[in-house]
């Protein structure tokens, strides 16, 4: 059964298959005609759509919601909402205002849309928690930071890094407080999603984030839930980090060689789980695409400790066969090894035109982003560039690509990115995976002035 491999595979068990975890967060909104918004507000549309994914997909473990701002949005954030897409953070609590928030907004469950989610939760683990792992997705303490103060978070890190540790530890009391919610209602993994920990270095990690992340993993294993550390972006220098904070398991995407980071995770006995990429290969590829990107991934592994699943939340246009192939490939995989057999994924990138740098009137800042309105990292990033673009406008220009457009997937292949999000300034990559503050922009931009 498909939840007592997920629970053997978090106890790090041997198993006889590896776990297949499908985050089809507002994907599931497809598969019944709802749109995220619909589905992220309205009970009965996310419960019917969540049983759906779990008759098309046979997963072993199903997230309820894939909504990383739930939390902030009971703690005075703004949101922007959107047709396809989870919605985004368009205010901060904090910006300007260097406080920590008053222990009263630690969300009750008559918070926000708590009711609505809690409620989806327990039917949900009526119909299929006896069969299927359920998952519970909390926005992690630093990027729920991050919401509430914004980018002057960054500058934070460097001038007062006592206060940026306070607040991501107010901010695991919210996740602490969330997880007890989530546990209560049925879930058996709870996922600390917090994609920003990728653009913070291990050191400035051990030095304020850790504590609070910490006291997240070992509350939720003291409730004997399961946990997991999801992280996006490139998070390869962190994982070390990361599996001293003592979670069950980490998961990560495709900007992670897995192979090299389960080494890390293996000398930790820390289950691993990721990364079928989104774009290149669920959203855009073909169904023989997603088998070979399957096999070709869980051959490079030993299966021990291994949880498949895709990078992070599924785009809401990813075809649902594509979805089924991964699903054949993990369940199956002899069989899908003998159709796959001499299958090769072409790439054209022959169309994309690359920038004459030399000769522009302006420094060029170019942006390659996952997709700004769902990624964390990529929308505080974007914001770096907005938050300052006042100042330079009359030296510079920037362009914003996204990696679920497929011009702007090949621009970013034929410009030789690795990681995502990435800040290239004249075609130079300048920022990788790392956010930079206001004062290192803007010294950068001027290099480039001619």
């Amino acid at each position: 059964m498909g939840k007592q491999l997920i629970f053997q595979t978090l106890k790090h068990e041997q198993t006889n298959e590896i776990p297949w975890v499908p985050f089809a967060g507002v994907h599931v909104g497809k598969l019944k005609g709802y749109s995220a918004e619909e589905i992220l507000k309205d009970e009965d549309k996310l419960v019917e759509c969540l049983l759906e994914a779990k008759k098309l997909y046979t997963p072993d473990g199903l997230p309820i919601i894939f909504d990383l701002q739930v939390e902030a949005e009971i703690l005075g954030c703004d949101l922007m909402w959107a047709k396809n897409n989870p919605p985004s953070v368009k205010s901060h609590p904090l910006a300007g205002e260097k406080t920590i928030p008053c222990s009263c907004k630690i969300p009750t469950p008559e918070s926000g849309r708590l009711p609505m989610i809690l409620s989806s939760m327990r039917r949900v683990k009526e119909a299929i928690g006896d069969e299927v792992a359920l998952y519970g997705l909390i926005c992690g303490p630093f990027t729920l930071a991050s919401h509430l103060r914004g980018t002057d978070i960054f500058m934070d890190m460097v001038a007062d890094s006592a206060y940026v540790k306070d607040l991501v530890n107010y901010c695991a009391q919210v996740s602490i407080a969330m997880a007890q919610m989530y546990i209560d209602a049925g879930m058996d993994v709870i996922a600390v999603v917090d994609p920003l920990v990728s653009q913070v270095s291990p050191k400035h990690i051990e030095k304020m984030l850790s504590e609070g992340f910490t006291a997240v993993f070992d509350f939720i294993r003291s409730k004997g839930a399961f946990s997991s550390f999801f992280v996006c972006g490139n998070a390869t220098k962190q994982i070390e980090v990361m599996c001293k904070m003592n979670p069950d398991g980490i998961s990560v995407d495709e900007n992670v060689n897995l192979a090299n980071a389960k080494k890390v995770t293996d000398q930790y006995n820390v289950t691993i789980g990721g990364n079928i990429p989104l774009t290149t290969t669920m959203l855009y590829g073909t169904q023989e695409d997603n088998m070979k990107g399957v096999i070709d991934l869980i051959d490079s592994l030993d299966h021990f400790n291994l949880i498949v699943s895709p990078g992070c939340d599924m785009p809401y246009d990813t075809p649902i066969e594509n979805t089924i192939a991964c699903a054949q490939a993990v369940k199956h995989p002899d069989s899908t090894r003998k159709l796959i057999e001499n299958y090769e994924v072409v790439v054209d990138d022959s169309d994309v035109e690359i920038p004459d740098y030399k000769n522009l009137d302006k420094v060029l800042i170019e942006l390659f982003l996952l997709d700004p309105e769902q990624c964390a990292a990529c929308t505080y990033m974007l914001a770096a560039v907005e938050d300052i673009y006042h100042e330079i406008n009359d030296i510079a220009d920037y362009k914003v690509y996204k990696y679920f457009i497929k011009e702007d997937i090949a621009r970013t292949r034929k410009m030789g990115i690795q990681n995502l999000p990435t800040m290239c300034i004249n075609g130079e990559q300048k920022f990788i995976s790392i956010i930079p503050s206001r004062e290192e922009l803007i010294e950068e931009i001027k290099k480039h002035m001619k």
